[in-house]
């Protein structure tokens, strides 16, 4: 039981690591300049945009995946 907990939590990671360019991007935050430090509640708005487009993301591939798994329709004429 506590291995397929890990192999769970193990999948999560792989799927917000490979998420990751795609949330980065609709989050929209742009990058610090080289040698600027970011102070705690700077960072935590940065977290908190990048936990929304998480979610975005995934439903954006979840959308997709469905719309891929549907058959194509006839079109129209």
């Amino acid at each position: 039981m506590a291995n397929e907990a890990v192999d769970r939590q193990q999948q999560e990671m792989r799927n917000f690591l490979s998420l990751l360019p795609l949330t980065v991007e609709i989050a929209g935050l742009p990058q610090t300049e080289a040698g600027r430090f970011l102070n705690e509640g700077q960072m935590e708005v940065r977290a908190t945009a990048i936990r929304n487009a998480y979610k975005v993301a995934k439903k954006v591939v979840r959308d997709v995946a469905k719309e891929a798994l549907q058959p194509a329709s006839a079109p129209a004429n």
